[in-house]
């Protein structure tokens, strides 16, 4: 049984406590989170300990085997370090690090220490999306030559309004647009180049908007939409290939839908697909359990978050130069 204490009682920390909570085969020992208000309403919910610092969590707990850090992305390498310093393995949100080169010491670290480093890309747990990769690697609708996907919604509030502040965020593009992106290169590989556009710097009074184009090494192109603009959450995906195209609205009563041309007569069947409605934030923190226990690599391991984070930067630096960002081929392989 692993015991894990989560840090940060957030919109995603409230998301892993609950999750945990609910396994068999997990104790979750702890929640920390220096507002009392936040903190310990949903740690009396979910019948846990809760405590205002990591330092009081650490020395009162008798146990912690998992530390699980759902903070502000400024904060997650400083406490992914401190983790690691105390032999637990590590559960940290996307997008692992503010920067590449934190990201890369992060990783670095946790090798040293001999502790597992997870990064939260639930997006490969969606049953919709991992229905789209499955139509694709079965090839059943050739070969894919061009994606878009959106995702958006309203602009996102939290302690400190820490979205709003460019510098430890990243914004849109590094705090969700990155879902995308390696959604997308989990299916396609790497990327080799960016073209991005977006109104940060011009209009960036609590909405955000940005338009990535993804040039990938074996030549396909996929438009990446995000907006902090829009009333309600949604998302969109679409994959064209020489053989069909799948799409996926969540707006939209069916889940996934895959268009297939038949060669006998030219014309096209609807395979549509109703994926079991599973809590993917529930399965991704299983498997990494499951990782845990087993001695196993995951689905989405701390290089692919590396990746996403290198492609997320290169996008940022195209809105900021208004040129396009080659992506140099990284010594650190996904």
């Amino acid at each position: 049984m692993q015991h894990v204490l989560v840090i940060g009682a957030g919109t995603m920390g409230s998301v892993h406590a609950s999750s945990y909570a609910k396994m068999e085969n997990v104790e979750l020992a702890g929640i920390v989170d220096i507002r009392k208000q936040i903190g310990g309403p949903l740690a009396a919910k979910l019948n846990t300990n809760y405590f205002t610092s990591f330092e009081e969590a650490v020395t009162q707990l008798p146990r912690i085997d998992v530390i699980d850090v759902c903070l502000p992305t400024y904060l997650h390498k400083k406490y992914v370090l401190k983790a690691a310093d105390l032999g637990k393995h590590v559960i940290c949100e996307k997008p692992l690090a503010r920067t590449k080169e934190d990201a890369k010491e992060m990783i670095g670290y946790c090798k040293e220490k001999g502790v597992k480093l997870f990064v939260g890309h639930v997006l490969r747990f969606f049953p919709e999306y991992v229905k789209a990769k499955e139509i694709i690697d079965k090839n059943e609708i050739g070969k894919p030559a061009m994606a878009r996907t959106t995702r958006g919604g309203i602009f996102p509030t939290a302690w400190n309004d820490w979205y709003a502040d460019y510098k430890n965020s990243g914004g849109l593009v590094l705090d969700m647009i990155i879902h995308d992106i390696d959604f997308l290169r989990w299916c396609f590989g790497d990327v080799k180049r960016v073209y991005a556009k977006s109104v940060l710097g011009r209009s960036f009074n609590r909405i955000d908007y940005a338009l990535l184009t993804l040039r990938f090494e074996n030549g396909m192109i996929a438009h990446v939409e995000g907006t902090w603009a829009h009333e309600g959450f949604s998302t969109y995906l679409e994959i064209a290939g020489d053989n069909g195209i799948i799409e996926f609205d969540s707006k939209k009563e069916k889940s996934i839908y895959a268009q297939i041309r038949q060669k006998e007569n030219g014309g096209g069947v609807a395979v549509p697909s109703s994926p079991l409605k599973e809590n993917p934030y529930y399965q991704e923190l299983a498997h990494f359990m499951e990782c845990i226990e087993n001695d196993r690599e995951p689905i989405v391991t701390a290089e692919d978050a590396l990746k996403a984070v290198e492609i997320s930067l290169a996008a940022l630096e195209s809105i900021e130069t208004g040129k396009v960002v080659e992506i140099k081929p990284s010594l650190t392989h996904a």
